[in-house]
């Protein structure tokens, strides 16, 4: 009879695989507040400046009133709500490190004010993050009343409520501590900038899109000259904005997963792969717009009032939308879930196998090391996602182009008022 080797001596003290749960609904649901008002802020306000205002400002004051008065409020809503978003997060966190194990923990509101501006790092940040987004909030406040909102104070205001908003969202990732290697946080700091920022004006851009044309407040007789050159300038910033989250979202992924079979091997991978799917329908949505309602708009504006095509336009253009918004929502409520990494969750449930020591003891990976290919497949990666983005916005703008003259050749005097 063989001996039993030294592992299976050692078995029976062995942990068990570490299982990571996904955490109280709670706490994710706290966070999911937080990033939805804050990124719908920002990409509401966005809506206004970039998109919305300066078409409605070439259509007439009415329509620039309308559209500006109506994006404002949303934003000062979701700037006024982000403030006890944030706190509640920090009075449940406050109240969670003060019950420690007996997970009773509630929420301290005391304790979360009384960590803001309190001489800290982090209080400084959390001080900041609640007193911008406020600022944001009472700067854009004036833009609700239709009397500013066509002054020419109107792009300053946006601009400033915009830049608070941002350095507000910003904050939220900012390293609270000096780093042992500022190079390397440093980057990781501008790649959570563009992951937030990216995805704040392209999924709040989507719901100003959604309230706009749910609350149809463009005059039926503007609507034609309005909604498609919306479409188009807010696809290029979308465009950008997809560019922006997938650069951002390929590097952590490189940083916290190795390789894809971890994506069904961890719960850190298998929370990232639906968020990846959400991410890829999104995107389908996007090529949806960008490749038969863009051009199609278009098309239509250059045809008669009669066309069938405007009903089918009207009825699911709203729908697409809210869809896209929804499903924006979604994914910030799956982002919460990811909690520390792929590698590491593969590498302990690895090594518990074998280990006699408690789940707290059992080592992690350090961090992945930068060398010559990662900057070569970095560069590669980001000349490909410009390159693909480009190309599609160029081949869009064709399509719309032939689709246009096409029906203005068919209806030589129409237009649509769709």
């Amino acid at each position: 009879m063989p001996l039993p080797s030294p592992s299976h001596l050692a078995s029976p003290l062995a942990a068990a695989a570490p299982s990571t749960p996904l955490g109280p609904f709670e706490d994710t649901a706290v966070t999911w507040a937080t990033w939805v008002t804050l990124m719908g802020f920002v990409g509401v306000v966005a809506m206004a400046l970039v998109a919305a205002g300066p078409v409605a400002r070439r259509i007439g004051s009415d329509t620039l009133a309308a559209v500006t008065v109506r994006l404002s409020r949303a934003a000062v809503v979701l700037g006024v709500l982000a403030v006890p978003a944030v706190l509640t997060s920090l009075a449940h966190e406050a109240a969670a490190d003060r019950a420690g194990a007996s997970g009773q923990a509630g929420y301290d509101y005391g304790a979360a004010w009384n960590s803001l501006f309190d001489g800290t790092n982090a209080g400084r940040l959390y001080g900041l993050e609640v007193t911008l987004v406020l600022a944001g909030a009472e700067l854009v406040a004036p833009l609700a009343v239709r009397r500013v909102a066509t002054s020419p104070a109107r792009p300053w205001l946006l601009s400033l409520g915009l830049g608070a908003g941002a350095i507000a969202l910003g904050t939220t990732k900012f390293p609270d501590e000096v780093p042992a290697d500022r190079g390397r946080t440093s980057f990781e700091t501008v790649m959570w900038m563009l992951h937030l920022l990216g995805g704040a004006v392209w999924l709040g851009g989507l719901a100003g899109l959604a309230l706009l044309a749910f609350s149809r407040v463009v005059a039926p007789a503007d609507r034609g000259a309005f909604w498609s050159p919306v479409i188009r300038r807010f696809s290029a910033a979308a465009m950008s904005c997809v560019a922006a989250v997938a650069l951002s979202g390929l590097f952590l992924y490189w940083e916290h997963v190795d390789g894809p079979s971890q994506l069904l091997s961890t719960m850190y991978g298998r929370v990232l792969g639906v968020k990846i799917l959400i991410f890829g329908t999104l995107l389908l949505f996007g090529v949806f717009n960008q490749f038969w309602l863009h051009p199609r708009v278009d098309a239509l504006r250059a045809a008669g009032d009669e066309r069938p095509l405007r009903t089918l336009l009207v009825r699911e253009f709203p729908l697409v939308v809210t869809a896209e918004a929804l499903l924006g929502a979604a994914l910030l409520f799956v982002a919460p879930f990811l909690h520390g990494s792929a590698r590491n969750q593969a590498f302990q449930a690895d090594a518990a196998k074998h280990a006699a020591v408690g789940l707290d003891d059992l080592p992690k990976l350090p961090d992945k090391e930068v060398g010559l290919s990662t900057w070569e497949w970095g560069t590669a990666e980001t000349l490909a996602v410009i390159a693909v983005m480009l190309g599609g916005y160029w081949i869009s703008g064709v399509l719309a182009r032939r689709r246009t003259a096409a029906a203005a050749t068919h209806h030589p005097g129409g237009f649509a008022q769709a």
